[in-house]
């Protein structure tokens, strides 16, 4: 049974899921057997509807419209984390993301939509039909019979919260489990009290700064009266390891895939470059090819002038 993993960056790792793309199809005997890319998941910024993360700046049309086809040229499904669990009906007209959705929005539906907003998720199940939609993670749902009514709803993958990580006896009974994507290496340490607020923090001032953007044009001049101080932010993959909900790849080839799953979410939208390599490393490489990967990795980082070396 295969391992579909979702990665992350479609702009701010764009380039690194590029390399790795290519190395695993160059150096297929060096990658754990029947392992793909399933999708990569982000945003084009400063997309207000996006969540999770706060993402600034912005990006012309020409570009995402050459990150797109490079994403969906291999057959990957590109997924929106439009997840800001904030977004009304006040925000549903917003010009970019409504532009995101038309430029990926294809009849085969190989592209998606992760969502949290019931009123966004409407909106686009109505407007662009062709997504499919994923129900995020940030929905925090923890309650087992929960989860069991959200797998019944129409959607193409459910992303597990990640307090049942490891949880073998309840995951075990679970429905659908090939619709059922598993996040692998949380950064919050299980059953963060602040989980929720954090994700509505990042919302409004997601928000605000996408209102400041379309009104000046600029990012200059942007302030925000709010603050969120979180601890966990800039741990590396070896870190939160010792977290009990943290996923091996031993447990994902071991137990999990053993048991029906099919999907693997991998965090790191906004995490370090080379902490994100070494994720992909951890994941997907085999243990006795992984310096040799590695080093090619760094390598053609340092050639396509991604990776600026001191000295």
């Amino acid at each position: 049974m295969p391992a579909h993993f979702h990665i992350p960056g479609i702009v701010q790792t764009f380039h690194v899921n590029q390399l790795l793309i290519m190395m695993m199809e160059k150096h297929p005997e060096a990658f754990r057997p029947e392992t793909d890319i399933g999708s990569i998941y982000g945003e084009f910024p400063s997309s207000m509807w996006n969540g999770g993360r706060v993402v600034g700046g912005g990006i012309g049309e020409a570009d995402m419209r050459y990150i797109i086809g490079e994403i969906n040229g291999k057959g990957i499904s590109l997924r929106y984390t439009f997840t800001n669990p904030l977004i009304g009906k006040a925000h549903l007209d917003d010009a970019h993301c409504n532009r995101c959705l038309k430029l990926a929005d294809r009849a085969d539906r190989l592209n998606a939509v992760i969502l949290v907003s019931p009123e966004l998720e409407k909106y686009i199940r109505r407007k662009y039909p062709n997504y499919r939609i994923v129900s995020s993670t940030c929905k925090q749902i923890r309650d087992y019979d929960k989860l069991c009514e959200e797998l019944e709803k129409d959607y193409a993958c459910v992303v597990l919260d990640y307090n049942f990580n490891n949880q073998f006896e309840l995951l075990e009974k679970l429905p659908h489990k090939e619709r059922i994507e598993i996040l692998c290496n949380p950064l919050c340490p299980p059953a963060c009290p602040r989980r929720g607020k954090h994700y509505n923090y990042l919302g409004r001032l997601q928000i605000a700064f996408s209102e400041h953007l379309k009104k000046n044009g600029t990012s200059r001049g942007f302030r925000f009266s709010e603050d969120f101080e979180c601890p966990h932010t800039e741990k590396s993959i070896y870190d939160i390891t010792q977290h009990a909900t943290h996923v091996s790849p031993e447990d994902i080839y071991e137990k999990y895939i053993p048991m029906g799953f099919q999907n693997f979410k991998i965090e790191g939208r906004s995490t370090n470059l080379l902490n994100v390599i070494e994720t992909y490393m951890y994941y997907l490489v085999k243990p006795e090819h992984r310096d040799e990967i590695r080093l090619n990795f760094l390598r053609l980082m340092e050639a396509n002038k991604l990776l600026r070396l001191e000295g």
